[in-house]
């Protein structure tokens, strides 16, 4: 057991020795004696010592100041990255808030356009199913909106209103199968029944041998008691006529980009 001991006694009697020498070196010092032969000799010895603790000293405060530099800088990169996100996100918001402002202004001039009153409301519900197209607006019983006021954008038609709550009301798209205008081929004035099919329109009674042409612009006749004259419906994008038959068979796009319909304006009377 005392064998390690052994090994390391010449060691820690040096180290002894040397401490021993420090401590006397100190209490002449402060006895203000002056320097001994055996003092010079312990501060050839140490010197070397004093400075190598002294360079490590002086790396380990180099070590630590670099290293709580680095603390900060990574809090503050953190903090920095944080404020970004911040102003990202409010960049966002005041982007959308500009869009919508946008949209409203269009929604409004076109109001002033077809000098009809109308309520501006916003779509806060969609139904794209197999058996419907319907839309849900954030304007109800309260604001006046009544069952089968037509609702628009500046673009086109949108559909009319089929439900009515306090607060919401419910919006048969154009695009429903339940759904059916008259309207009128804009450039011939060929009279057609415009009804939903899925996602386009499609042109009922347009006789074989009416002009009908691809490109050409559909509004509402005015009658029907619904949707007032000169509203635009959609654009002809199919138009086939068979050899025998009545009927010409009549495609059309819908004016209203239905999966970007967010404002709308429900027409609520003609103005005086």
């Amino acid at each position: 057991m005392r064998e390690p001991y052994k090994k390391y006694r010449p060691i820690l009697l040096g180290l002894a020795l040397l401490l021993a020498a420090l401590l006397l070196y100190s209490f002449n010092l402060r006895q203000k004696q002056s320097t001994s032969l055996f003092e010079k000799a312990v501060i050839t010895v140490t010197a070397p010592l004093q400075e190598g603790f002294d360079l490590v000293g002086e790396r380990v405060a180099r070590w630590w100041s670099h290293y709580v530099w680095l603390m900060d800088a990574a809090r503050e990169n953190e903090a920095l990255r944080e404020e970004n996100r911040l102003l990202r996100g409010e960049i966002d918001t005041l982007r959308e808030i500009r869009l919508a402002n946008e949209r409203l202004r269009k929604l409004l001039e076109f109001k002033d356009e077809i000098a009809l009153s109308a309520l501006p409301a916003r779509v806060i519900g969609f139904d794209a199913s197999t058996w419907s197209r319907t839309v849900v607006l954030d304007k109800g019983g309260r604001s006046g909106v009544e069952e089968g006021m037509p609702v628009v954008t500046n673009a086109g038609v949108v559909g009319r209103v089929i439900k009515v709550a306090p607060a919401h009301s419910r919006v048969l798209l154009i695009t429903d199968a339940a759904s059916a205008a008259a309207v009128l081929v804009q450039r011939t004035r060929t009279r057609a029944v415009c009804r939903g099919r899925g996602d386009t329109l499609i042109l009922d009674f347009a006789l074989r041998q009416e002009d009908v042409q691809l490109g050409d612009q559909v509004v509402t006749s005015g009658t029907g008691g619904i949707f007032p004259k000169g509203l635009l419906m959609g654009e002809v994008v199919k138009v086939a006529r068979g050899d025998y038959g009545l009927f010409q068979s009549v495609e059309v796009e819908p004016a209203v980009d239905f999966s970007r319909l967010e404002e709308v304006l429900i027409l609520t009377e003609e103005s005086p």
